[in-house]
């Protein structure tokens, strides 16, 4: 296979990526056929999946907004992928041209690709880490370079979460990402459930287990469980809500059914 320009050197592209199957679903370009065949795989059990990344993408730029209006503009956004329409950066920067954004990944070929979207944008910055890693990521040059972390920071864990196995124990990282924020931050966080999902949980399983064979399990946890990430926080009305019902921008009624699939919310940090 002939490496594309955007490719770092380095990377198996034999081995499908988490980041690069989103950007399929989106309707991006940064993605190889092995990509698209482990996504094609995981649409035959759900065929809506891309409309899910959608209702995702459309519930940050809500929340984005809703952070920026509170007179918060540094955003720490870890799990960030491969830069799409309307990113972080876009929607805060459009809204207060003063906003500061780092993203943080470990996939190299997303952390790449920013680099070269945000070349020259000096309020933004990319950083090579694991949420599972926090103290790396809150003490990352990067972040100095850019954010003020005794100012409030909105902390994005978008559809990054349950990517993280209990193994790894994800409440922990999220809860030091929390003790470093000052009062007043926000975490804005989607996550994968079985709630909400159209199909019979056994079909949506069909699905689970592609993300199992390409070595990226995704762990579907219950509201309750996604709850426990925003110990420390008070939940934003309307609070832990399938994304389409998170302050909707256009009539709810009107959705498509897999949008409602995972759960989303806002918290702020007390």
């Amino acid at each position: 296979m002939e490496r594309p320009a955007w490719a770092p050197q380095g990377i198996d592209l034999s081995v499908p990526s988490v980041s690069r199957i989103y950007d399929y679903y989106l309707g991006g370009s940064h993605n190889f056929e092995v990509d698209r065949e482990a996504a094609r795989k995981a649409m035959e059990f759900m065929p809506g999946l891309p409309k899910v990344m959608q209702a995702n993408r459309a519930f940050m730029r809500r929340a984005v907004r809703f952070a920026v209006e509170r007179g918060i503009n540094q955003f720490l956004d870890i799990g960030s992928g491969i830069p799409t329409f309307g990113n972080v950066h876009e929607v805060a920067q459009s809204v207060d041209p003063g906003s500061r954004v780092v993203y943080v990944d470990h996939d190299p070929v997303a952390v790449a690709h920013s680099k070269a979207v945000l070349e020259g944008n000096g309020l933004t910055a990319v950083a090579a880490a694991d949420l599972r890693k926090p103290r790396e990521i809150l003490d990352s040059p990067e972040v100095a370079a850019v954010l003020d972390l005794d100012r409030p920071v909105a902390l994005l864990l978008v559809a990054v979460l349950h990517f993280i196995e209990d193994a790894d124990d994800p409440y922990t990282a999220v809860a030091a990402l929390r003790d470093a924020l000052a009062p007043g931050s926000l975490l804005i966080l989607t996550h994968a459930a079985y709630e909400g999902i159209p199909v019979p949980q056994e079909q949506a399983g069909g699905a689970v287990g592609v993300y199992r064979t390409i070595r990226n399990p995704l762990v579907m946890r219950s509201r309750d469980e996604v709850a426990r990430f925003f110990d420390g926080y008070e939940l934003v009305e309307p609070g832990l809500v399938a994304m389409p019902e998170w302050r909707p921008d256009t009539p709810v009624d009107q959705e498509d059914p897999y949008a409602f699939s995972g759960v989303a919310g806002v918290g702020l940090r007390l």
